[in-house]
């Protein structure tokens, strides 16, 4: 069988906001279906800069038996355009769609795309190698599809619990030379999955389990060699929602790739709770520069009602420590909370300034779905637009009795304004060399 995979072409703010995101989830999917001899092609149109007249292209001229469709919740509407070109051009060919957006949300995905054969939902790996071998949906755990004109949801398939039993990712399908940062070749990875905490705004552990699981330090040293030498990688990102959760193993990750002299720079993310000086001098002395923190709030009542389990104590300890060993301390924050009034904002953008922070991210409150937050916002008609396109944490999409959509959006630009323009900092920038840096990264755009 064939098999074509799409990251679907994004356009407007959607692009603006989420750009290329690296390796695709797709190449992950693509390994499994390789072992099983089936021919696989990717078509990455966010990083080849494609639309979708390129990839009705790449459909007609691969013209594959399965074409699958990757959709987070900001894409799910350039997914299901994807998914009307792959099935107009040929009616009975198979469309599959995967990602956090069918996951959270099966049935309503299937009724807004009526192209969509089947959903694969959460982590999908087991289950593409089923669907592969020809096995009948009715008899796969963890999909969702169509009999008889209804819409049938099996039950959930439980997460992988050996990471190290995975292929690594279909690279060779990939254009690998198009990932890059400031000219560097660049690659993200994911060493763990599943998150076992509950905060208000993410899905994360709904997506692929609470209980975390990881990579051995083995394996994940043999995939950040593969990079480096196979493919010339000299810069990854962790995209683990916290590397550092297992303080053992990600020591001896840091412990190997010392050893075996990898020459490579990384950053990664950690909660502000799970590290202190000691972790991040390992970090750095293994090639870690930076290490991104979900701070959220500068308000103890705020963190508390999101359910982040920190407390303003632990943000300022981590940051110190990650400040004092040398490493870049970029730190998010979420404005317009539900309940949170305009003053308790300005005391969150006047805490990152405090904190001598990096880099800060300002994002506004979105109750993705799948969330605790949405759920709520679900309930009491708060969900003010379901025009999927405007999930990108940039623009307002509920509302709320504390301020409005346009006070919101000036309020998220004037952050950015007071982080960044102070003549502090963009000395700061200029004496460390990391001020055009941001301006490419597009702190500019966001202002």
């Amino acid at each position: 069988m064939r098999w074509l995979f799409v990251e679907p072409p994004v356009q407007g703010h959607v692009h603006d906001v989420l750009g290329a995101a690296g390796i695709p989830s797709s190449a992950y999917l693509a390994s499994p279906l390789e072992e099983e001899g089936e021919k696989v092609r990717i078509e990455d149109a966010p990083t080849l800069n494609h639309d979708l007249r390129d990839v009705k292209e790449k459909i007609e001229d691969f013209d594959p038996d399965y074409v699958g469709i990757s959709a987070m919740t900001p894409t799910a509407p350039a997914a299901y355009r994807v998914a009307e070109v792959a099935k107009k051009s040929d009616p009975d060919r198979n469309v599959i769609m995967g990602g956090p957006h069918p996951t959270l949300l099966p049935e309503e995905t299937m009724v807004e795309c009526p192209s969509v054969d089947i959903l694969v939902r959460g982590e999908g790996e087991r289950t593409i190698r089923e669907l592969s071998r020809g096995k009948d949906p009715s008899n796969i755990k963890g999909v969702t599809y169509r009999e008889n004109g209804e819409i049938v949801e099996n039950e959930d398939r439980p997460p992988i619990t050996d990471l190290d039993e995975l292929p690594f990712p279909a690279y060779h399908l990939l254009p690998m030379d198009q990932y890059k940062v400031a000219g560097i070749r660049y690659a993200t990875m994911i060493t763990s999955r599943g998150c076992p905490f509950n905060c208000t705004f993410c899905a994360s552990s709904r997506i692929c389990g609470e209980k975390w699981r990881g990579k051995s330090p083995e394996r994940v040293l043999e995939q950040i060699k593969l990079l480096r030498q196979d493919y010339g990688v000299r810069e990854i990102e962790m995209l683990d929602d916290t590397f550092v959760l297992d303080r053992d193993r990600a020591v001896k990750i840091c412990d190997l790739i010392i050893e075996n002299n990898v020459d490579v720079s990384w950053s990664c993310s950690s909660r502000v709770d799970t590290i202190d000086k000691s972790l991040a001098e390992r970090l750095k002395e293994a090639g870690c520069h930076t290490i991104y923190l979900g701070i959220e709030s500068g308000v103890q009542e705020t963190l508390d009602r999101l359910k982040k389990g920190i407390t303003i104590k632990q943000v300022k300890n981590a940051v110190s420590s990650i400040k004092e060993t040398g490493l870049n301390a970029v730190g998010s924050f979420i404005l317009g909370v539900p309940g949170e009034a305009k003053k308790q904002m300005e005391k969150t953008v006047e805490f990152a300034k405090e904190l001598g922070l990096t880099l800060a991210q300002f994002t506004i409150f979105t109750p993705y779905p799948g969330t605790e937050a949405y759920e709520e916002a679900d309930k009491n008609d708060k969900i003010g637009s379901r025009d999927w396109s405007k999930y990108t944490t940039m623009e307002p999409v509920m509302e709320r009795e504390e301020v409005d959509h346009d006070e919101l959006k000036n309020f998220m630009r004037l952050a950015y304004l007071k982080f960044y323009f102070r003549p502090s900092y963009i000395w700061k920038a200029i004496k460390n060399g990391f001020l055009w840096s941001l301006l490419k990264k597009g702190v500019k755009n966001l202002i």
